[in-house]
């Protein structure tokens, strides 16, 4: 009944292309006008998600709980993180303010600002901030220092600068003055006039000189982060405020030739670059796979005219099948965006069977007619086959939580169907149009294939050859990683990506942290001080550590701090500017105190002498107190503000601040931040493990990251069963033949062995995006195997199908799909890239195994039989 209804449907197959022939302008007017609607269609709605966490399941436990947590937190969304490094902090701090202040002149652009330290409460209330030895030692400093501030405060130029330097190292010169610490001052100063010198930009940090903040050479560090309004009409939503963002900062000079560098990073950057970065990688993939396609068909087909009906065929299909895509699911992600390979490669395997099938007839003398038929006849019914096993295996990811992977099955599968029609309607109609003539002397089927007779003559050699590389591969399937990280899959030297990991030195400032979302904040208290305690967990955040502890002593010093410096920076005289005479006075007069503080014994002689030889540089005096006092003046009235500290408590605290920590229905969060690297697999499983414990509901990168990993494994391992099951009952049913579904199944599983293997001695980790190579090797190496066991069948033993064209389609089916995929490896997306370098090993070896090993089982099976049968 099978065999009935199989020669039935070719037979319907046969009438379908006579069909197109006959009526082919009219066939190839129609699927031109399609294409052309379809591509003006594709312009309008096509949209790319690069987000890797929409590729899970919405339903799954851990992407309920982020959704919490991001209904409850709007604000953490779609946001740009602007990064800015000073050489100094001075030079951070007042880059910060100066384009917050821009900023916010554009609330339709740039959303919700959020800058936290440039808040005039923490500028009040910073010294509170600090832990109670610093403060006291900060008191201490400014208590020594306080007659120079006064000098400054009142004269803030280098006539003031030189007379405060004066009077200090009078204070060490005295008997009684070592205790005065000004060599760190004079070294500052020193290395500021060499730079000028030398042409070096650099600014003397009058906040590291009063504050004792951090190391000259550590790079000061502020953060923006704003909720932009993005046009998610566009693939690329952040165009418009990144943009802007770039120009004002250029705008205020705020870049490496001023001491500052401004970077770009957050969510919505990221998106942003990484679409960039894939749309670059793909259009050069797409450009060098057309020129490797159409290479290798020319070399195979050996037909311009044959050449060009394929590529056609190609592009309108694949239009197709991306119109199909859009209208399905709406948009494409970094997973289902491979369809367009896939497509090319299985529709060229399709185009070239049938391509190659009617040029043999041709060159066997055959009519046009004639040779449609026949090669519609004769390998209708395995391009059908070949499409219908294709589609199971991208089918079979359907039913899988990974939706990325979901959506890939439902497009490619769908696209094998669309490839099948246009490949038995747009290249018969194209051919009819422009048919072929003989090609003498190379009549196909007269010249064996290169090589079949090596492989038929050593079959049982091959197949225990064959044997040993399979069992080797297994021993090395244990040793297969996958990498779970997806900040693994982007592009490290795009500038949003390159930031991150920057950031990710700091434990702080790490994308790596748990969120828990609690009821109010005292529960988040309550929890913040159980998970503080566990091994993995570095420290705990709410909004109750920015209510410090110690306050009575801090207000204490804080207060006598007030007693001593206020005089010194109390109303400022408006003296007037210094005249050149003036400055060349003072400086001669400092001169003379380097001179004598260099040959004293006070132990600073070394300081002294490297700011007196700095100073006979003839420096240019309008530079140099720009260099050296430019940010002097709001240190002073930062330092001023910081005297009138009050109090703090959950009540007084910013409301910007509180909005970060706790919702609007109370619901408050708790942060918590690793002691290990959560680059490290067990690390994070161990630290996910232990929060999840005391708090099952929590969430965040390193959740969704060993979540999300998870699903992915075994989503995988689902589909490729899935696969294998229901392309081996559908070769049962239509070949009836046991033997010929292991032929076909056999090379396949050998492919699969070698190609982990493979991963394993390259160092390749399998990830989110490669990971999809094992179960497309069944779709994808399925076609070949039907082809040759069919062919076979046709031909009645093997030998006789190495002298058809069958092979041979093997072969430059197998290389188009190798170039096509090999071509992604080029892109500068290590996702994509990865991608492509695996499945164009694993076709590699697939069609090895096809060529070589199928062969050899064929006659191994032959024997065997003919030896039962005697």
């Amino acid at each position: 009944m099978i065999e009935t209804a199989f020669k039935t449907y070719r037979g319907f197959l046969v009438r379908w292309v006579d069909l197109v022939r006959r009526f082919a302008l009219i066939v190839l007017l129609v699927s031109v006008a399609v294409t052309l609607g379809v591509a003006v269609y594709l312009e309008n709605n096509m949209a790319i998600n690069t987000d890797l966490s929409d590729m899970m399941s919405p339903e799954l436990e851990y992407r309920k709980q982020s959704r919490a947590l991001g209904k409850a937190f709007p604000q953490f969304s779609d946001n740009i993180l602007i990064v800015i490094d000073g050489e100094t902090p001075d030079l951070a701090d007042d880059a910060a303010a100066v384009l917050t202040a821009r900023l916010r002149k554009k609330p339709e652009l740039f959303g919700g600002i959020y800058d936290l330290r440039g808040e005039d409460f923490f500028h009040r209330n910073g010294l509170l901030l600090m832990e109670l030895d610093e403060l006291a030692d900060l008191s201490d400093r400014l208590a020594e220092a306080q007659p120079f501030l006064g000098t400054l405060w009142r004269d803030p130029t280098l006539r003031g600068l030189f007379r405060m330097l004066g009077l200090a190292i009078d204070e060490v010169l005295k008997e009684d003055g070592t205790a005065i610490e000004i060599e760190k001052v004079l070294t500052a100063i020193a290395e500021v006039i060499e730079a000028q010198a030398e042409g070096r930009f650099r600014r003397l940090s009058w906040q590291r000189l009063m504050m004792g903040d951090g190391d000259e050479e550590e790079v000061a560090r502020r953060f923006i982060q704003i909720q932009p309004a993005l046009d998610f009409t566009s693939l690329q939503p952040a165009t418009a405020a990144m943009g802007a963002l770039r120009r004002i900062a250029a705008d205020l000079k705020l870049d490496q030739d001023h001491g500052v560098r401004v970077r770009l990073t957050g969510s919505a950057a990221l998106s942003q670059e990484e679409f960039k970065t894939v749309e670059k990688g793909m259009g050069l993939a797409a450009f060098l796979s057309l020129i490797l396609v159409v290479g290798l068909l020319l070399g195979g087909l050996r037909s311009p005219r044959l050449v060009f009906a394929t590529l056609a065929t190609l592009i309108m299909g694949l239009i197709w099948t991306a119109g199909f895509a859009i209208v399905a699911i709406g948009q494409l992600t970094l997973i289902s965006v491979a369809f367009a390979v896939l497509f090319i490669g299985l529709s060229v395997d399709f185009g070239i069977h049938f391509g190659l099938r009617y040029k043999e007839e041709i060159n066997r003398a055959a009519s046009h007619t004639a040779s449609l038929r026949y090669a519609a006849k004769d390998v209708g019914g395995a391009l059908t086959l070949s499409a219908v096993a294709a589609a199971m295996a991208f089918y079979s990811f359907l039913p899988t939580p990974y939706l990325g992977l979901a959506e890939l099955g439902l497009i490619a599968g769908t696209g094998m169907f669309i490839a099948f029609f246009a490949n038995l309607t747009v290249l018969p109609a194209i051919l009819t149009l422009m048919p072929l003539g003989m090609t003498r002397g190379t009549a196909a089927g007269g010249r064996r294939f290169a090589g079949s007779t090596l492989v038929l003559g050593h079959a049982g050699a091959i197949l225990w050859g064959a044997l040993a590389l399979g069992l080797a591969a297994a021993v090395l399937l244990p040793q297969a990683r996958f990498d779970f990280d997806p900040m693994n899959l982007k592009d490290p030297n795009t500038e949003s990506v390159s930031t991150l990991f920057d950031l990710m030195n700091d434990s702080r400032t790490s994308p790596y942290s748990i969120t828990v979302l609690t009821k109010n904040l005292d529960e988040a208290r309550d929890l913040a001080a159980k998970l503080a305690r566990l091994e993995q967990v570095k420290e705990t955040i709410t909004l109750f550590d920015y209510v410090p502890a110690d306050q009575d002593e801090k207000l204490d010093i804080i207060g006598t701090m007030g007693l001593f410096l206020s005089p010194a920076l109390a109303a400022r005289q408006n003296m007037p500017a210094p005249t050149m005479e003036e400055i060349e006075s003072s400086l001669e007069v400092l001169g003379d105190k380097l001179q004598l503080l260099a040959a004293s014994a006070k132990g600073q002689g070394a300081a002294a002498k490297s700011l007196l030889n700095a100073l006979r540089t003839a420096p240019d005096f309008a530079d140099l107190e720009n260099r050296l006092l430019s940010s002097l003046p709001r240190r002073l009235l930062m330092l001023k503000l910081s005297l009138t500290a009050e109090p703090i408590s959950i009540g007084t605290l910013p409301e910007s601040l509180k909005k970060r920590h706790v919702a609007a229905d109370g619901r408050s969060r708790v942060e918590v931040y690793p002691k290990e690297n959560m680059q490290d697999r067990d690390a994070l499983a161990r630290f996910v493990g232990a929060v999840r414990k005391l708090a099952p509901q929590a969430s965040g990168s390193p959740v969704v990251i060993f979540e999300a990993g998870k699903v992915v494994v075994a989503a995988v391992g689902d589909a490729a069963v899935l696969a294998v099951v229901m392309i081996s009952v559908l070769l049962a049913v239509i070949l009836k033949s046991f033997k010929d579904v292991v032929l076909v199944f056999i090379p396949l599983l050998l492919a699969v062995l070698l190609t982990i293997a493979t991963s394993v001695l390259l160092g390749l980790s399998f990830n989110y995006a490669n990971v999809i190579v094992l179960p497309l090797l069944f779709g994808l190496g399925v076609a070949s195997g039907i082809h040759l066991v069919l062919r076979r069948r046709n031909e009645g033993d093997t030998a006789g199908v190495f002298v058809t064209s069958t092979p041979r389609a093997v072969v430059f089916s197998g290389l188009t799909t190798i170039g096509s995929f090999g071509t992604i490896a080029l892109s500068g997306h290590p996702g994509t890239s990865s991608m492509g370098l695996l499945l164009a090993i694993s076709i590699t070896l697939t069609l090895a195994c096809t060529l070589v090993v199928l062969p050899a089982l064929m006659v191994f099976w032959r024997g065997a039989a003919e030896q039962g049968a005697s």
